[in-house]
């Protein structure tokens, strides 16, 4: 009769799951020696792999500790094991035996070849998150986390956190609010599900947006049937007198997006007026907003009425989009029914991230990142406009000093033969066109949308000579 049996070996940590076969001959010794055989031989213990110490796995199986001795000292000669002192019982490198059929191991997938050069908008440098900063404050945060953290937790996020970026987003935004108006997120498309799309939304269409934009986020609410109104753009930023029956718009006022503009004073003023004539709401998306080159900040749109303005944040450009972490600033008349829209666990963000992003930034390491990352993506903004007006000085950076990306203005009708020469030479960027909202009624020059943050440093300046290379004559 075949027995399954897993053995918890608590000094190393691992459990072991055998099948003894005790009926056949030579009793729980042999049947020990077959069935640790057939789980080297099967590949269910990997070469390498450490095996419990006698003591523990005799406790577990019942039986004498000689008696695992033996079986370990017998697969050591016939070459299944390998015994080292102070190194413990492991699975030997070459388990199976002469003449035996070798075991197929399943072949890596062969890695997908990217682009030569990286110039897609949206990512940091990937190689200048803080790893030591964060492992510091991950340290910290498990250490002192109360029991409970590890418990079904909070829908609102971790008390810590929204605590911390209560004082953070005032302190560096202007943001108004208290950490019960907080709510944590996974980005800002999870905010937008939780507004606009999940089947207890608190919002509903339609939506007004700026002309151009990302059109993932338009998929994602016309999915849900949520009608978006274009809003015409210019050097002012969004036209927000054009907004008409909406009770919602979504703008990016501090760094528009793509096109890279601010919203002018007097139109923040007026879309303000605007949420309190309808009994409207304005949803702020603060992507890049402590990325400002020239100058300080603009403040948060928010800080003039928190009753009409939802904020939006994350750390996807500030730290990473890996860590999942993002922010709602809400209305207080919004935040039951948010709550009550993230529903399930599944969708909240990790615990564990969430206490170690509050000490890193009540610990002063999300500041001090900040301002190095502003200082390297200036660096960069700098490197690629110099190199166009040495090589390409027909070649016009539009927008503001900000962010981590910049727009070149095309020749008339040269966009999209210019991005098919980029993608020839191994360059991956974008087109203005791409961000152009389907029913946009007036339309940007050509252009590109140029990601300077997102090459390593050390490939940044074959990068840009690349770039160079591909780009229209005057």
């Amino acid at each position: 009769m075949a027995e399954s049996w897993v053995n918890s070996a608590e000094r190393i940590g691992a459990d072991l799951h055998l099948e003894m076969e005790t009926s056949g001959a030579g009793g729980r010794r042999a049947a020990l020696i077959r069935a640790l055989r057939e789980a080297v031989r099967s590949g269910r213990l990997a070469p390498g792999t450490r095996l419990p110490p006698y003591r523990s796995l005799a406790a577990d199986l019942g039986v004498a500790r000689n008696t695992v001795a033996d079986a370990y000292a017998e697969l050591v000669a016939e070459g299944w094991l390998n015994a080292r002192q102070g190194s413990g019982t492991r699975v030997a490198e070459r388990a199976e035996p002469p003449g035996a059929a070798a075991r197929v191991r399943p072949k890596a997938p062969p890695r997908a070849r990217g682009p030569r050069h990286d110039l897609r908008q949206g990512t940091p440098d990937a190689g200048s998150f803080p790893r030591a900063a964060w492992a510091a404050s991950y340290r910290r945060a498990l250490q002192q986390a109360p029991n409970e953290a590890f418990g079904p937790g909070d829908p609102a996020g971790r008390a810590e956190l929204r605590h911390a970026l209560a004082a953070y987003l005032a302190r560096v935004r202007g943001v108004r609010t208290s950490p019960e108006r907080i709510v944590i997120c996974s980005g800002f498309a999870h905010a937008l599900r939780l507004l606009f799309t999940s089947p207890g939304g608190v919002l509903r269409g339609p939506l007004a947006v700026e002309s151009y934009g990302l059109d993932f986020h338009r998929a994602l609410l016309a999915a849900a049937a949520v009608t978006t109104v274009a809003l015409p753009l210019d050097e002012d930023g969004a036209q927000v007198c054009a907004l008409g029956r909406e009770r919602a718009v979504l703008l990016t006022p501090a760094h528009q997006f793509p096109t890279g503009g601010p919203l002018h004073s007097a139109r923040r003023a007026a879309v303000i007026d605007w949420a309190r004539a309808r009994g409207g709401v304005i949803v702020e998306d603060d992507y890049d907003g402590e990325f400002r080159y020239d100058r300080k900040p603009v403040g948060a749109l928010q800080g003039l009425d928190p009753e009409h303005v939802i904020h939006v944040g994350s750390v996807s450009k500030s730290l990473s989009p890996a860590l999942r972490l993002g922010w709602m600033v809400l209305p207080e008349r919004y935040v039951d029914g948010v709550l009550e829209a993230k529903g399930e666990r599944e969708a909240w963000a990790s615990a564990l991230d969430q206490l170690a992003f509050a000490d890193f930034i009540t610990s002063g390491a999300y500041d001090r990142h900040v301002r190095r990352m502003r200082q390297r993506y200036r660096g960069r903004r700098d490197r690629l406009v110099a190199a166009l007006a040495a090589h390409a000085p027909h070649i016009e950076v539009t927008g503001i000093a900000a962010g981590l990306h910049a727009v070149l203005r095309l020749p008339p009708g040269t966009e999209q033969s210019t991005v098919k020469a980029a993608t020839w030479q191994g360059i991956a960027l974008d087109g203005l066109a791409e961000f152009r909202h389907p029913e946009a009624v007036t339309s940007a020059p050509d252009g590109l949308v140029v990601g300077y943050a997102t090459p390593a440093e050390h490939a940044y300046g074959a990068a840009l000579e690349a770039l160079c290379g591909v780009l229209p004559p005057g």
